[in-house]
């Protein structure tokens, strides 16, 4: 299988997880205005479960050096199975979650909330499961990561006092799936050999399989929440089977395409973690926020109507994530 072999190419790995984590979310932007957040979102799920499965037959089966997917899954322990099973249901609880706030409360604001609160939290428990890296760097990072999420809350707290609008289910929505969306990552990791992605423990899996079966959780799991999120939805009216396949061929493409580039993104943070340790790599990749947070401001505008000096915290909101992710980096 495909492995990397330094810490450098680990932070690249990483930095790409961040762009892909923190841009998937424009594909369901692009559907909003014709697709409902439930029916996009079984194609995300199909497009995630389609890259795990094309990675692991493509990167997951070449070169000498670790075990080929196939010769992989059929070693791998049933524990370590349903680590990466389970991890792959939390996700989608948390996920479905997050996608319901970013429909209702924007992407400048679902990121920074959400899934700044998914980095605290996992970072700290992905550490004191494998601690690898400088902690002051690390926490220091984590902090500033803090400071950035309440000067977002600042900033949106403005703007809609200006516009009177306030969608508090957006930001319960979003601190729920923060929460949820904090624990996959050690469910995955711990199913995979960390410390030597050449030659594996026997019954531990490579990160390609693990992420295969992680997905396959996401797709199964998908018949529950989302079949129960469409009849009984936060906002609007109740979809069913029937509207998803009304759906036109490229309506169904821009979901697919935006599992693929989370799916991308997944899989290379889990190679990057052989490098880099399960928490740098994780909180580099929940990075994301500030792409999420740039996409918002600068390209769908959703801070436009903001009063005076609301930019001004944006401002030091992106700085507040930019110097934590480079503490994070730093760590190790």
């Amino acid at each position: 299988m495909f492995i990397i072999q330094s810490y450098s190419s680990a932070i690249i790995f990483c930095i790409i997880t961040m762009i892909c984590w923190g841009s998937w979310a424009n594909t369901q932007k692009l559907a909003a205005k014709t697709w409902r957040f439930e029916l996009f979102y079984w194609d995300y799920v199909i497009g995630i479960l389609l890259f795990s499965t094309i990675s692991a037959f493509t990167l997951g089966s070449i070169g000498q050096e670790g075990r080929n997917f196939l010769l992989d899954i059929k070693q791998a322990d049933i524990n370590n199975v349903m680590s990466a099973l389970l991890g792959g249901v939390i996700f989608n609880a948390a996920n479905i979650l997050f996608s319901a706030a970013i429909a209702i409360a924007g992407m400048a604001v679902a990121f920074p909330v959400g899934i700044g609160i998914a980095l605290v939290l996992g970072v700290l428990l992905n550490y004191f499961a494998v601690q690898q890296g400088n902690p002051l760097f690390l926490f220091a990072g984590v902090g500033l990561v803090i400071v950035a999420i309440l000067l977002n809350a600042i900033a949106y707290k403005k703007t809609n006092q200006a516009t009177n609008k306030v969608s508090s289910k957006g930001i319960v929505l979003s601190i729920v799936a923060g929460v949820l969306m904090s624990f996959f990552y050690r469910f995955i990791a711990g199913s995979m050999d960390l410390e030597n992605f050449e030659h594996p423990a026997i019954g531990k899996m490579t990160p390609y399989t693990a992420v295969f079966i992680f997905s396959i959780g996401i797709f199964i799991s998908n018949f529950l929440f989302n079949t129960i999120l469409m009849r009984k939805p936060f906002s609007g009216k109740p979809v069913s089977y029937g509207d998803y396949f009304k759906g036109n061929l490229p309506t169904h493409l821009v979901g697919v395409l935006g599992g693929l580039i989370w799916g991308l993104g997944n899989s290379l943070n889990l190679v990057a973690a052989g490098k880099a340790g399960p928490a740098i790599s994780y909180g580099l990749g929940q990075g994301a926020t500030l792409i999420a947070a740039l996409w918002g401001i600068l390209i769908w505008k959703e801070f436009k109507q903001s009063p005076k000096g609301t930019n001004t915290i944006l401002g030091l909101m992106l700085l507040a994530y930019l110097i934590g992710l480079a503490l994070i980096v730093m760590a190790k």
